[in-house]
């Protein structure tokens, strides 16, 4: 190869790097025989399994005897065959993909570092525990809103720390997840997104009907419907794009069909009610002084359900032509 350098590159089942071995002289001999210039751990993968040289017309693969030979690109090789790699060539012996990397190829352009990589552990963090109490308050406030006065106190801890040991699980869980695909552990990384996307829903939980009642907009509450099923999946997808980052696209096609699907259910079993999403009616009111449009008359009022007598006679009309149960005519 004259001064160039070339060197091989492992490749685990994303298709990242997983290990280098630098190519100092040709031809190389690979399998898993320590007499080899390059060692796989593949059980797979005969004692001396290929050998890899430079000729003339570049690098070149050669089988040697094996009951799993390799594949170059989507053709299968047996012991014996020869076959002439290309520029950037991957191949696969046994079960252990790998690609040559020669100083002839054009080196790829330094990618800028993502947000999942500029802060370790909890430095540069410290805005994280004042939103894990501000989302635990708000938590104690819910309980708070709902329980009588003189309610004991382990009423209120039940309401806050269940929650709490959910979102330190369901971090952990992600982080293994990302430890087994990714090998590393970001527990903090995946806390933080979770963190985020909670107490957003919460604070869209909690202001939206608040909102409607301010501006008597009762359909705004369809936003509410949407905002759980929306956030939960970009939740989801934020997540798993930490630990497949190459199928974000596929992540998000799959959990956009789902959503869908579900938004579509829902529908479906509220065909005969008057919203197809979001509450009929707010199950609480807030506070009087919360409202900001004046309120209407009990004349516009019965104007407004006058709409409802023709489907209210519909389905008494309906019930009227069942029969009875006991088959007697009243």
């Amino acid at each position: 190869m004259g001064s160039q350098g070339a060197l091989i590159e492992i490749l685990d089942r994303e298709g990242q790097v997983r290990a280098l071995h630098k190519i100092a002289q040709w031809p190389l001999s690979i399998g898993r025989s320590p007499d080899c210039d390059l060692v796989l751990p593949d059980v797979h993968v005969a004692g001396q399994h290929a050998l890899l040289d430079w000729g003339e017309e570049g690098a070149e693969l050669a089988l040697l005897p094996s009951l799993n030979g390799g594949w170059v690109a989507e053709r299968r090789l047996q012991g014996g065959e020869r076959v002439a790699l290309g520029v950037g060539g991957v191949f696969r012996l046994g079960s252990t993909e790998l690609r040559l990397r020669t100083s002839a190829q054009a080196l790829p352009a330094e990618q800028p570092l993502g947000h999942e990589h500029e802060v370790r552990g909890w430095r540069g963090n410290a805005w994280l525990p004042i939103l894990l109490v501000f989302w635990m308050g708000l938590l104690w406030f819910d309980q708070w809103s709902a329980v009588n006065p003189g309610t004991p106190w382990i009423d209120y801890s039940s309401a806050v720390l269940t929650p709490l040991g959910v979102l330190l699980v369901w971090a952990a869980l992600w982080s293994l997840v990302n430890q087994l695909f990714q090998r590393r552990f970001p527990f903090v990384l995946h806390l933080k997104r979770a963190l985020l996307a909670l107490t957003g829903l919460h604070l869209i939980g909690a202001l939206l009907p608040l909102v409607a009642y301010s501006l008597s907009l009762p359909r705004l509450l369809v936003l509410d419907a949407v905002s759980f099923p929306l956030g939960l999946a970009a939740m989801l997808w934020w997540h798993a794009s930490l630990v497949w980052p190459r199928a974000k696209r596929w992540l998000a096609a799959i959990l956009a069909a789902l959503l869908l699907l579900g938004l579509v259910m829902t529908v479906a079993k509220r065909q005969e009610q008057q919203y197809w999403l979001g509450p009929a009616y707010l199950s609480s009111l807030p506070p009087p002084a919360f409202r900001l449009v004046a309120p209407k008359s009990p004349e516009a009022m019965i104007e407004s359900l006058k709409p409802l007598q023709a489907q209210l006679k519909k389905q008494a009309n309906r019930d009227n032509d069942q029969p009875s149960l006991d088959g007697a005519d009243e």
